[in-house]
């Protein structure tokens, strides 16, 4: 039933104005499962008057639905929504998150009465069954066991089944059949002539065929869950990466903490050191180095001074600065960042898995099966009570509780297979995704190279006296000195020159670590690889470092090449340093420099040359080309913006692991063809067996559950041995 215009809420005030000039509206949709829903949804919301844009996220369940400038209504589009069979409410992350917990302990729970009632209703009928060789019960002693078999098995089945016929009854309200439509007219109708049995003290009930149905198929749907629930938000994650608060200058100098979202351009902020930046800006006084390796995937920290501008997010290390905001928080880069990962999640989710692939062709022909069965058999004059017996046989030995396996079982073993090789994969879709890619982009710092300065050629003499002034320093490349000098002694009277150095007492004699020219070392050139220690009067010490490449990364290279995948290098750092890695991994196609949006406008570009693209990132910058790439993997170290944008996550040094995911996503998705195709075989059968009569209903369970049995063998295979 429509809603009336009284009816109707006004929404207007959860309204957000969009880049585009117009409104948009954030709403939380239930019961979208799969890229049918994704389409179906995006497409009857767009044909709202006045709506410009709508898009799903199926990983979160958020709707953002975009109106043209001063024009549309929102409650017409939650109308439209409730009539597809998709209820929603105004989106609220935490709703999102109880919704998905809720779901979980649904099926959980379902899973749980399904095979208390399998085992319990299967007590009562092997005594029924007894009767196939030669032990027949009598008849009250049968119609007992069949009545003790339905209280137990029909209550478990309609309680078990509740996930299907919700679905099925929702598909049916917005006039389309999903695969939960045969499975609960198979059930509901398995129970309907299991009591008609009884009753009429028949001879055969199919309580248990219909509980234990339920139960094969809820460990399907359970396992679907499961890796869904890893997938979280990556957009969420890197808008943490801001600063809650900022310190803002007053009038008269006092100083006062804010919450960031009450920042406003042209306030005068101040950043400590340890600090991040709280939001976009300009440097009004001070000199800092700023670590921005999370953003732009330089190694290095970056010298910078009054009149240079600073992002959100990057890390002080140096001293204090006085900054002059040009950007609230919403339009941070790092916001930037987080709108370009939502559209690349967006984007992805409209991947169409086998499953739903399968599912398109599988509803309508067995729903015709059915029904031309029912006629047919009718028309023959066989009765009504047999036609229905043999259109339920058709349902039951044709259930897509094969099919339903076929993906997840081979899923949840591939990525436990992973998983002991130190590989977590986050979502089902993504091993499907990842056996399909073509093209490697890497980036360079952090998955190539180790992601941290190394020293090159150090002697431990020189290095235990520059230790006492690298343990005082924050700065990365005195962090890393001091690393391999171990414990020792702190100097004394250590001051901190910012952009410059670290200088102290060390016993008793005063010393110098830093750059070149701040040592009193005249004429040598200014690097960010290098540290210079010494000690008045003596002679300086120079300290070179490196980040070097991964042990394996040159042997993953060619393994990749090998495979018939091209390779190429998106990074935010240096000419130099690019091209150095590329050479040694043999790379032979780089692009260096790049920002956020560069990378992700480059994964795009390759994506529209027909190109399947996996993204190997880990810093803040590679976010968006994760989330936009066709599959996405990030190491253990990154950052957990990276992490949660990417679908697989590896840990340890070692590069290989990206070849060991390709494998066996490649072997997953031959097995799940492989189950498909059994699947299709054993229909081809077991359907024309049913039509005909040669199967009722007990057997067809029977036969049924040993197509699933076999589907799950085969799903142990995948990943043994060679791919």
């Amino acid at each position: 039933m429509a809603m009336t215009a009284a009816d109707r809420h006004d929404y207007s005030a959860f309204l957000r104005p969009s880049e585009s000039g117009g409104r948009s509206l954030e709403l939380l949709v239930k019961g979208a499962r799969c890229a049918a829903c994704l389409s179906k949804i995006e497409t009857e919301v767009r044909a709202l008057p006045a709506v410009e844009s709508a898009r799903l996220n199926l990983t979160t369940g958020k709707l953002t639905v975009g109106f043209a400038p001063g024009a549309g209504d929102p409650s017409l589009v939650l109308e439209r929504l409730d009539g597809l069979g998709y209820p929603a409410t105004l989106y609220d992350p935490g709703k999102a998150a109880a919704a998905r917990d809720a779901e979980g302990r649904k099926l959980t729970l379902a899973l749980g009465v399904a095979a208390f009632g399998a085992g319990n209703a299967m007590m009562f009928s092997v005594p029924i069954w007894a009767g196939l060789f030669g032990q027949e019960l009598g008849p009250a002693t049968r119609t007992l066991m069949m009545w003790m078999s339905g209280v137990i098995g029909a209550p478990c089945a309609v309680y078990a089944g509740m996930p299907f016929f919700e679905s099925a009854w929702r598909s049916l309200r917005s006039g389309r059949a999903n695969m939960d439509v045969p499975i609960s007219i198979g059930v509901i109708l398995t129970l309907v002539i299991s009591f008609i049995e009884t009753v009429l003290r028949g001879r055969d009930a199919y309580f248990d065929a219909a509980v234990t149905l339920l139960f094969l198929l809820l460990i399907g749907r359970w396992l679907d869950h499961r890796l869904r629930a890893s997938a979280r938000s990556a957009a969420a994650d890197l808008l943490a990466m801001q600063a809650p608060s900022a310190t803002l200058v007053a009038e008269g100098g006092a100083e006062r903490r804010i919450p960031l979202s009450e920042v406003a351009p042209g306030d005068e902020l101040i950043v400590r050191p340890g600090e991040r930046i709280p939001v976009d800006a300009v440097i009004a006084a001070g000199v800092s180095e700023l670590d921005k390796s999370m953003l732009t995937g330089e190694t290095l920290p970056v010298r910078v001074a009054a009149g240079e501008p600073c992002q959100a997010g990057a890390l002080n290390l140096g001293g204090v600065l006085r900054l002059r905001a040009v950007a609230r928080s919403e339009d941070s880069a790092v916001a930037a960042i987080a709108r370009l990962v939502e559209a690349g999640a967006q984007s992805r989710s409209k991947y169409v898995q086998l499953a739903d692939r399968a599912a398109a062709l599988y509803v309508p022909v067995i729903h015709t099966a059915a029904a031309l069965t029912f006629v047919g058999v009718w028309a023959l004059g066989l009765g009504p009570r047999e036609a229905l017996l043999r259109a339920v046989a058709v349902l039951i030995i044709t259930c897509p509780c094969a099919l339903g396996l076929a993906v997840p079982a081979v899923q949840v073993t591939a990525s436990a297979r992973l998983f002991r090789r130190g590989i977590l994969v986050k979502s089902g879709a993504a091993l499907e995704r990842l056996a399909e890619v073509d093209h490697i982009v890497l980036d360079k710092t952090g998955v190539l190279t180790e992601g941290r300065p190394q020293l090159i050629d150090p002697v431990p003499a020189a290095i235990a006296m520059a230790a006492p002034l690298a343990k005082a320093s924050a700065h990365p490349l005195s962090r890393a000195l001091a690393a391999y000098a171990g414990p020792t002694l702190l100097a004394d009277d250590v001051v901190e020159t910012p952009g410059q150095g670290v200088e102290g007492l060390i016993g008793g004699r005063r010393a110098r670590l830093g750059r070149a020219s701040f040592v009193g070392v005249a004429g040598a050139p200014a690097s960010e690889t290098e540290l210079w220690f010494g000690i008045e009067g003596e002679t300086k010490i120079r300290f070179v470092f490196a980040d070097q490449l991964r042990a394996d990364a040159a042997a993953t290279v060619a393994a990749l090449k090998a495979r018939g995948l091209s390779v190429e290098i998106l990074s935010g750092d240096a000419f130099a340093a690019v091209s150095r890695a590329a050479e040694q991994a043999g790379i032979e196609v780089w692009r260096a420099a790049l920002t956020p949006a560069e990378k992700a406008a480059l994964v795009a570009e390759r994506t529209a040359e027909g190109r399947k693209v996996l993204m190997v990132g880990d810093g803040l910058n590679d976010a968006a080309a994760l989330a936009g790439a066709h599959a996405g993997m990030a190491p253990g170290t990154a950052l957990d913006a990276s992490q949660n944008a990417a679908d697989l996550v590896f840990s340890g040094e070692r590069l290989e692991a990206v070849v060991e995911a390709i494998d066996v996503a490649r072997s997953a998705r031959r097995r799940a063809l492989e189950n498909f195709s059994f699947a299709a075989l054993y229909n081809l059968v077991a359907a024309p067996a049913a039509m005909l009569g040669f199967v009722n209903p007990f057997v067809a369970a029977l036969a049924m559950s040993g197509s699933s049995l076999v589907v799950t063998l085969n799903a142990l295979r995948t990943g043994a041995g060679r791919p």
